[in-house]
């Protein structure tokens, strides 16, 4: 007899339960959290068939084994893999119909970090504030993957993709992320600022789900002191004592005492969540929205909540 669930033979190094995240709750303490690379999450999904945000497994650096106790069609992508069914070799970034009681082995990152598991019908736990993903910070959600978990899998509800395989960006070799500057730039020196968008920078092996950790030139602070704690956004770029920026990952506090240096655009963090220990770091200043808006050339931006902040400028 079988059933829509898998058994999880090879955890790796940490394998977790991901989907869209739960935004929305930041008041409450809870992080968005979610797969960190979103765009490889959502293609593993289209590729067997499941509605966007279903629950996936996100792997990290090693890859896991899975036996599941019905067949069931799987995809792989993010990083790139070797993918086995009972040791023959499998198709990475296209469906795979795997059988019932067969060894599905998703391989160590030959680049990248994350590879993504799709799997019609879902990954079915339980969700907890409207999400199924793991949240390394508060806990909420499914703990990280061991061996012997067994977990339940949905109903697949359409047919899986008709391709052999799909175009997807490549690991960065360089990681570049589009920044812009502030809340608190005020709080480092001119030179740390032009330091922090003009220096190399490396991705720290310190780095994981709640943020991507840096090496490089530390950065000079122009005041002494600490921030009274306020909101954290992600992709916000907080600075630490030691002057190291840290990037905001998806299970990032949702508050901190630090000043925000700048904020990284959403659409680079998904490369961040691929850049391997070591991997070359730029941070590039952009214009301010509404800087770019032709009517307002010349004008100064607003300052939250109608306060005059002598610091506003264009960036």
């Amino acid at each position: 007899m079988t059933d829509r669930a898998l058994a999880v033979v090879r955890a790796g190094a940490l394998t977790t339960v991901q989907d869209a995240g739960r935004p929305g709750h930041a008041h409450l303490g809870v992080p968005r959290s979610g797969a960190l690379d979103r765009p490889a999450a959502d293609l593993v999904n289209r590729l067997v068939g499941n509605p966007p945000g279903a629950a996936v497994l996100e792997t990290t650096l090693d890859g896991c084994s899975l036996r599941p106790r019905s067949p069931v069609t799987v995809a792989v992508a993010g990083a790139p893999c070797r993918v086995t069914v009972d040791g023959r070799p499998a198709a990475w970034g296209a469906p795979v119909r795997v059988p019932a009681g067969a060894l599905l082995d998703v391989g160590p990152a030959v680049s990248g970090v994350r590879a993504y598991v799709g799997l019609a019908g879902g990954v079915a736990v339980e969700p907890v504030l409207g999400s199924r993903s793991t949240d390394l910070l508060s806990g909420l959600g499914p703990p990280p993957l061991t061996d012997g978990t067994v977990l339940p899998l949905g109903r697949p509800t359409g047919g899986h993709a008709r391709v052999d395989v799909v175009p997807q960006p490549a690991p960065p070799a360089e990681l570049v992320l589009r920044v812009t500057l502030g809340p608190r730039d005020g709080w480092f020196t001119p030179g740390a600022v032009r330091t922090f968008v003009s220096r190399a920078f490396s991705v720290s092996s310190a780095s994981n789900r709640i943020g991507l950790r840096t090496e490089g030139p530390a950065l000079d602070r122009a005041r002494p002191g600490e921030l009274p704690s306020e909101g954290m956004v992600l992709g916000a770029v907080q600075v630490p004592p030691d002057g190291r920026p840290v990037v905001f990952l998806a299970d990032h506090p949702t508050t901190g005492g630090y000043p925000v240096i700048a904020v990284v655009r959403a659409a680079d963090l998904p490369a961040a969540a691929q850049a391997v220990p070591g991997t070359p770091l730029r941070f590039v200043a952009v214009r301010r929205r509404w800087a770019a808006r032709p009517h307002l050339a010349g004008r100064r931006a607003p300052s939250p909540a109608g306060v005059h902040n002598p610091r506003d400028r264009y960036t």
